[in-house]
């Protein structure tokens, strides 16, 4: 009796919106598991998207804007915008570390097509120099990542409680897939959470990092590791290899980087979103 005395318009589990943000969490959350490659890493950019749309339109229905303005949920709102800064930190890093990579990838197109030695070999250095780089930016961005879980309880049956999970989830799903985009751009694969950290010490390796068979294409770190064969001065045919090699990394970034300005924008949005239910 009690439930059918609730309001209509109140979320509850079988809210619409919350139906579908937990399909949508379902789907990524399946996808953890699979390979991660360019192509997979842009579909999951897009799962994001959608699943932050429909975050935003919880976090504007009314119940859940007084719910989360009340006192005893101050813990876990709390929780939420910490969280949301630590996904700000991994966008940051993960969108300097594809635009770093990106500038030098042009640069040494622009000297490969003139075909200059000198210029070749001093441009080759600044890239791989570079890469180096984004490689430490990335691993110290892993180690000062903690990944916190919320320690606020709820009971997922009722109707806040229901809402909340889905914005517990939505964070803890975006916080992997940042990840897996972060471990791809260095040029080695997540693995899982028990061995994540022994992968991290791996980072600055300067060697080209392949799924077995070579199932799975990581352009960026492709186009690295055919780069350094021009160390070796061997024969100009591998500069055209190379320069192959940096096209299909340019557009991979250029993919990547939408997919996250997208991610980075909503974040911003959200986060907002919660200010404001605190301000009022």
């Amino acid at each position: 009796m009690a439930h059918h005395s609730r309001s209509n318009s109140l979320p509850s589990a079988s809210h619409p919106l919350v139906s579908e943000a937990d399909r949508h969490l379902s789907r990524l959350a399946s996808s953890e598991s699979a390979s991660t490659s360019s192509s997979s890493l842009s579909h999951k950019l897009n799962g994001l998207q959608d699943l932050h749309d429909i975050i935003e339109k919880l976090l504007l229905l009314p119940f859940t804007q007084q719910a989360l303005g009340q006192d005893q949920h101050q813990k876990f709102v709390d929780e939420l915008l910490d969280g949301s800064l630590r996904l700000f930190d991994l966008c940051t890093t993960a969108k300097d570390a594809l635009l770093q990579t990106k500038e030098c990838v042009q640069e040494l197109q622009s000297v490969l097509r003139r075909r200059r030695g000198t210029e070749i070999t001093h441009e080759v250095r600044k890239y791989l120099a570079s890469r180096k780089t984004v490689k430490k930016a990335i691993l110290k961005a892993l180690k000062n990542m903690k990944n916190k879980e919320s320690t606020t309880a709820f009971n997922k049956d009722s109707e806040i409680g229901a809402t909340i999970n889905i914005l517990q989830k939505a964070q803890s799903v975006t916080l992997n897939v940042l990840e897996s985009l972060l471990y791809f751009v260095s040029g080695l694969e997540a693995e899982s959470k028990s061995s994540r950290w022994s992968v991290v010490s791996k980072l600055l390796r300067n060697k080209r990092i392949g799924c077995e068979g070579g199932q799975h294409e990581n352009e960026i770190a492709n186009a690295e590791a055919t780069t350094l064969s021009i160390t070796s001065g061997k024969a100009s045919m591998q500069i055209e290899e190379v320069q192959t090699e940096l096209q299909k990394s340019e557009s991979c970034i250029q993919d990547l980087e939408e997919g996250l300005e997208s991610i980075y924008r909503r974040l911003i949005k959200a986060r907002a979103t919660i200010l404001n239910i605190l301000n009022h």
